[in-house]
C-alpha cells in the first residue's frame, strides 16, 4: 500500500526547520528530517553528478550533469523571462517523452547548450537511452544554462560538447563540489559571486528529497535589512552552524539596479519516491517556492529561472488526482521547496572571490568567520578542470564514427573500425574557439579537416567551371569557322 509506504514522509512534514523530531525505522539512513549522509543531491538513490570547468584564462564556465543510470521520470517548470533551455517540452506530463538519462545544467548561456551533445554522445556509447530502431538508443539529456558571458571570462570562451562529455565522465554518487565550480563558475548575483550548492533531506522510510541549483540571479540572496541570508533561516540542525550576521559596519550590500540584466538561477530536485510525470510537474513547480524564500527578486524578465523535478523509484506512482497520494505529495513538495532554498545559501557561502567579483564571505567576513564547513563545501567531492590534454581526449573520442556497411556488403560482415591515424607532432595552443587549435612544426595553425575538404572542393568547382569556359570558346570558333 502507499499510504503505509510513505507514512513516515507524512510525518516529518511536521518536522519544524531546524528540528530532528521524528526517528527513521532503517538503522543506515539518518533520522527523519535530517539531512542525508552527503547533504547533497546524490543522497538520493539513482542521483549522480558530474562538473568540470576552467577559471584559466580566457575561460570563466563550465558545466554540470546530474546523470540517472537508469531512465527517470522527469518534468520541468521555467518562470524566468530569459531562459536558455533545451528538450523542456518532452517533459509535458501531455508528451509521451517516458523519462530522462541526465539533466545539465551550465554555462554560457545558449552556446553552452551544445554541451549536452558531449552527454548524449557519452550515454550512447553506454548504450542508455530510449531505444529507437535495431539496437539505436536516443538518450534524453534536457538543459538549461546560466548566462556568465564576458562575468570575468571572454564571451568567446565558451562550453562545448567537449566540456559535456568530460563532465560525464566525471559523475559519481558521492560528495558534490559547491561554490565556483561546474556549471556556476562563471555566475553571480546580488553583486556578489554565485556558484554551485546542494542539500539533502531524509522523509523516513528510506525517502529523500534532494537539490542542485547554480546561483546566478537578477535579485540578491541577501537581505538589505542585516545583510544576512535569506536561505540561512531555512537549514536544518547545525548546517549552519558558526553562521552569524554581519557586523553593522561590514552591512552595506550591493545594488542590485546595477547588475547586468541577463541572469538565471537553475535547479534540479529529485526524490526516489515514486511520482507520476504530472506530480513531478508540481514538484518543480512548488520547488520555485524555495527560490521565491531565498533570493529577492526572482522570476524577473531578466532571468531564465528553471526548475526540473527528477523521481527515481520503482513501483505504484502517486498520483495529484488520488486522495490518499495527497498528504504524501505535500511533504514531498514542501521539503523540495526548502532544500532548495537551503542549497541556494549553501553555494553563496561556499563560493570563493574571483577577479574583480566579490564573494559573500570576502564582503561580509564576521559572518562566516566560525564556519568551518565550509572548507569541507569547497573541495569535497570530483569537479576537474578542464585542460587542453584532456579536451584533446574529449575530441578523440566525440570523433565521429563511421557509418556501418550496407547488409549483404562484404558477405554481411561489418568493415572493420579504421584505425586512428598516428598523431603527429603537433603543439597545443589555447583558443577562443574551442580549447585547444593545433599547429605544425612551422608555428602555424593547421588546418581542420573540414577548411581543408572545404578548398579541394573549390578548386575541383573551379577546374570545371574553366573546361566548360574553354568548351565554349571552342564552339563559337566553329560557328565562326561555318559562317
Amino acid at each position: 500500500m502507499k499510504s503505509s509506504r510513505f507514512a513516515a514522509i507524512a510525518a516529518a512534514a511536521l518536522v519544524c526547520p531546524g528540528l530532528v523530531l521524528v526517528g527513521s525505522p532503517a538503522s543506515a539512513n539518518p533520522a527523519a528530517g535530517a539531512p542525508g549522509a552527503h547533504n547533497a543531491i546524490t543522497d538520493v538513490p539513482g542521483i549522480q553528478v558530474g562538473q568540470v570547468q576552467s577559471d584559466t584564462a580566457p575561460y570563466l564556465t563550465g558545466t554540470s550533469v546530474v546523470y540517472m543510470p537508469q531512465m527517470s521520470v522527469a518534468s520541468v517548470d521555467q518562470r524566468g523571462g530569459a531562459p536558455a533551455t533545451k528538450e523542456t517540452d518532452l517533459l509535458s506530463p501531455l508528451n509521451s517523452n517516458p523519462g530522462v538519462n541526465a539533466i545539465q545544467l551550465g554555462g554560457s548561456s545558449m552556446y553552452g547548450l551544445s554541451a549536452t551533445n558531449g552527454i548524449i554522445r557519452w550515454l550512447e556509447d553506454r548504450g542508455e537511452g530510449v531505444r529507437v530502431g535495431a539496437g539505436g538508443v536516443a538518450p534524453i539529456v534536457p538543459a538549461a544554462d546560466i548566462f556568465d558571458l564576458g562575468r570575468g571570462g571572454d564571451p568567446k570562451a565558451r562550453t562545448s560538447a567537449e566540456w559535456g562529455y568530460l563532465a560525464a565522465q566525471a559523475t559519481s554518487d558521492g560528495p558534490v563540489r559547491q561554490g565556483g565550480v561546474g556549471g556556476g563558475t562563471g555566475a553571480r548575483g546580488g553583486g556578489l559571486r554565485g556558484g554551485v550548492g546542494t542539500a539533502s533531506v531524509h522523509l523516513g522510510d528510506g525517502i529523500y528529497v534532494g537539490a542542485m541549483v547554480i546561483v546566478n540571479p537578477a535579485g540578491s540572496p541577501v537581505d538589505p535589512a542585516d545583510c544576512t541570508l535569506y536561505g540561512v533561516k531555512f537549514g536544518i540542525g547545525n548546517e549552519f552552524a558558526g553562521y552569524k550576521a554581519p557586523k553593522k559596519q561590514e552591512c552595506n550590500p550591493p545594488s542590485t539596479a546595477a547588475q547586468q540584466p541577463a541572469n538565471t538561477t537553475i535547479a534540479v530536485v529529485a526524490t526516489n519516491a515514486p511520482l507520476e510525470k504530472a506530480a513531478a510537474q508540481r514538484m518543480s513547480g512548488n520547488a520555485h517556492d524555495g527560490m521565491a524564500r531565498a533570493i529577492s527578486p526572482i522570476h524577473t524578465l531578466g532571468d531564465g529561472d528553471t526548475v526540473f523535478a527528477v523521481s527515481t523509484g520503482k513501483g505504484e506512482a502517486l498520483q495529484i488526482n488520488d486522495p490518499a497520494d495527497t498528504r504524501q505529495l505535500n511533504a514531498i513538495f514542501n521539503a523540495g521547496a526548502s532544500t532548495l532554498a537551503r542549497a541556494i545559501a549553501k553555494a553563496v557561502l561556499s563560493s570563493e572571490s574571483i577577479g574583480n567579483t566579490t564573494s559573500y564571505c570576502d564582503r561580509y567576513p564576521s559572518a562566516c568567520k566560525g564556519m568551518k564547513q565550509l572548507k569541507q563545501w569547497r573541495t569535497q567531492g570530483n569537479a576537474p578542470d578542464v585542460t587542453p590534454e584532456t579536451f584533446a581526449q574529449a575530441t578523440q573520442a566525440l570523433a565521429q564514427t563511421p557509418v556501418p556497411a550496407q547488409a549483404g556488403a562484404d558477405n554481411g560482415k561489418p568493415k572493420p573500425k579504421p584505425k586512428a591515424a598516428p598523431a603527429s607532432n603537433t603543439t597545443q595552443q589555447e583558443s577562443q574557439n574551442g580549447m585547444v587549435l593545433a599547429s605544425d612544426n612551422t608555428g602555424g595553425p593547421t588546418l581542420s579537416t573540414g577548411v581543408t575538404t572545404g578548398l579541394l572542393a573549390a578548386g575541383i568547382l573551379g577546374v570545371g567551371l574553366l573546361g566548360m569556359h574553354l568548351r565554349g570558346r571552342r564552339r563559337g570558333q566553329a560557328s565562326d569557322q561555318l559562317a
